[in-house]
């Protein structure tokens, strides 16, 4: 795990110490080794920061160069397949110098090209330069695990792992994207592949693309994608729904998918939170430990409501792992605030960053490498609003909508908000209005009256590809999940809160292999009897008890609803005050003060909805130029 940075620049915009202080502001990425390459002409440099977790030797390093010296990489991430892929090198005679990843990626490029990108199992973000050809191919992983932003004007390509990065080369010429606002505040995030910023952003998952330094670099050319691979494309039309050749199926996946992430040189455990996905990840990694106790971390944040870490400390105890359970005041947890937007360079609202920063900090000082159970939900059905999905598209409720919302909001603040999930505007946009009321976000009309300049269009984040039609309602918002919320969330999420503290985290749920199994497998099989990740589920007991995980489900958050009246009053009074609302004429103070004195009154749920307006208010006090 690592951190990149590089650039193209027709006339020779930077020199070599502006991409050197580039590269360490995201020094955090890689503490343990730094370097560079520059060309001939400098028109071309790339910078990168490493964490040595495979091959500790000094020939890892990076940029790597190829055997035949006309080739240089910078890598960011892990291929867990290396092994297997090393073959095909040794089958045509290859003498490879080190023992890591990056070199087999390096001379599997000399051999084969970009066609090879699809067989790489892991998540990884690289660039690897043509020297003879001037050519730079620049590629992200199938699912977006690992983060690669790109910008382009005038002449000048910047790519790099943090925008922070980019923002050190562009210093005051970055002005702020206002059309990526209303997706803000009404997603939590900046989906692909908007950025903050204009002529900046996300690099497409699983896509590559090659710019050569020769050709022309203007403001009107676009730098042409080359999708490697498309989940869409591997659905097959007869559904997995024989329940025990599925699951034998699934228990397979996943062993060989942990087998592969448990390789590393230096120490590595889990993040258990007691959750199924923590807990089902762990399981099997302590069986394939064998003697070898694996590390396992969760921490108890001192509020009831949220801490699950007696059921972490119940799984560990019957899986015999290492247990480290980090005992933490909410003050510990608050004291993270100010490290937040720093750490996520654009606005951003999901605030189990927090604890995940907590966890990743205290890991650390343990092991450098940690498996998580991200990607559980979105493959299995562990989300409620699967459940909303289908209700609201069975014709009943198509008619009932308009009355049930009127009722709800004659009625307390529980029953306002479950009532919003009626008040859609149409079915064009059912999917993101649903993710959007059950995270507690602003509904389309709500953005009308909130936005001074309210012309926004949210048709492209609704919009899926051609999927079968026989997908239920519930299926279609998996599938915008795994595209939109897992990657521009849930995965940004965990790597800066990791990386912040130089810690990698893996994903062994979102192996490609496992993710192309979990969609096409029938739907009866995730939610059956009223369980919400069925199948993965009976997995699990064949490790843990099935009593351990017979109570409510929590997610990792913390009580931002209580904190924002108490400790963290002090950025509600400061972000939606009337001088910075009307600062930046983003907002209408008056809407958002009516929220303000709802919510101090006890309309609880608009929390969330301010705390977007307080992030984003945030952000741009610290971030305007």
């Amino acid at each position: 795990m690592c951190g990149i940075a590089g650039y193209i620049s027709i006339k020779n915009c930077f020199s070599k110490e502006q991409l050197k202080e580039a590269i360490s502001c995201i020094k955090h990425r890689g503490p343990d080794a730094e370097g560079f390459y520059f060309s001939p002409d400098e028109k071309v440099g790339l910078g990168h920061r490493r964490l040595s977790v495979l091959d500790l030797s000094s020939g890892a390093n990076q940029p790597m160069f190829s055997a035949n010296g006309r080739y240089c990489i910078v890598f960011n991430g892990e291929v867990y397949n290396f092994i297997e892929l090393k073959e095909q090198l040794a089958d045509k005679g290859a003498s490879l110098k080190t023992t890591s990843d990056t070199e087999v990626i390096l001379e599997l490029f000399v051999e084969k090209g970009p066609s090879y990108f699809a067989d790489m199992n892991g998540m990884f973000a690289f660039a690897i330069f043509d020297m003879h050809e001037t050519v730079l191919t620049i590629c992200r992983d199938h699912l977006g695990i690992k983060p690669l932003f790109l910008y382009q004007d005038d002449g000048v390509i910047i790519f790099a792992s943090e925008l922070k990065a980019i923002k050190s080369l562009m210093a005051e010429k970055l002005s702020i994207n206002k059309q990526a606002i209303p997706y803000f505040l009404h997603l939590g995030f900046i989906p692909q592949p908007l950025t903050i910023y204009n002529k900046t952003r996300k690099f497409p998952s699983a896509h590559y693309a090659q710019i050569s330094v020769n050709g022309t670099l203007s403001n009107e050319s676009n730098i042409v994608f080359f999708p490697f691979w498309k989940l869409e494309n591997t659905f097959d039309s007869k559904k997995i729904n024989d329940e025990s050749a599925a699951k034998i199926q699934l228990e397979k996946l996943l062993i060989d998918s942990i087998q592969k992430q448990l390789i590393s040189d230096v120490p590595i455990g889990t993040f258990l939170s007691g959750g199924v996905d923590s807990s089902l990840v762990t399981a099997i990694a302590a069986k394939l430990s064998g003697t070898d106790k694996i590390k396992t971390f969760s921490i108890a944040v001192d509020d009831g409501k949220f801490n699950e870490s007696k059921y972490a400390v119940q799984v560990a105890a019957h899986l015999k792992t290492d247990h480290h359970e980090f005992k933490v005041k909410e003050k510990e947890v608050i004291e993270l605030v100010d490290k937040f937007i720093p750490a996520y360079d654009e606005p951003f609202a999901d605030s189990s960053a927090f604890p995940t920063m907590m966890v990743s900090r205290l890991a650390k000082q343990h092991v450098t490498v940690a498996l998580s159970g991200d990607g559980g939900d979105e493959l299995f059905h562990g989300y409620g609003m699967y459940q909303w999905a289908n209700r609201l598209a069975a014709p009943p409720w198509q008619f009932l909508k308009t009355p049930l919302f009127a009722a709800s909001q004659l009625l307390n603040s529980k029953y306002q908000r479950i009532g919003n999930m009626f008040a859609y505007p149409d079915k064009k946009h059912i999917i993101t209005h649903i993710f959007s009321q059950e995270q507690y976000y602003f509904r389309e009309q709500e953005l009308s009256k909130l936005l001074v300049n309210d012309n926004f269009n949210f048709d492209e984040i609704n919009t899926l590809p051609n999927l079968p039609n026989d997908l239920s309602a519930a299926e279609r918002q998996s599938f915008w999940d795994f595209n939109n919320y897992l990657k521009d969330d849930l995965l940004v999420k965990v790597d800066r809160a990791s990386m912040q503290y130089a810690l990698e985290t893996r994903v062994p749920l979102l192996d490609y292999r496992l993710v192309e199994f979990a969609f096409n497998l029938d739907e009866k099989l995730k939610i059956k009897n009223g369980s919400m990740k069925y199948l993965l589920k009976q997995v699990l007991f064949e490790y843990v008890p099935k009593e351990i995980f017979e109570r409510p489900k929590w997610g990792f958050g913390i009580p931002l609803g209580r904190w924002l009246k108490t400790d963290l009053k002090y950025l509600l009074d400061k972000y939606t005050s009337e001088h910075v609302i009307n600062k930046y004429n983003i907002v209408h103070f008056s809407t958002v003060n009516n929220m303000r004195k709802k919510y101090l009154k006890g309309t609880d749920y608009l929390f969330n909805r301010l705390w977007l307006i307080i992030v984003l208010h945030w952000w741009l006090e610290e971030n305007s130029n």
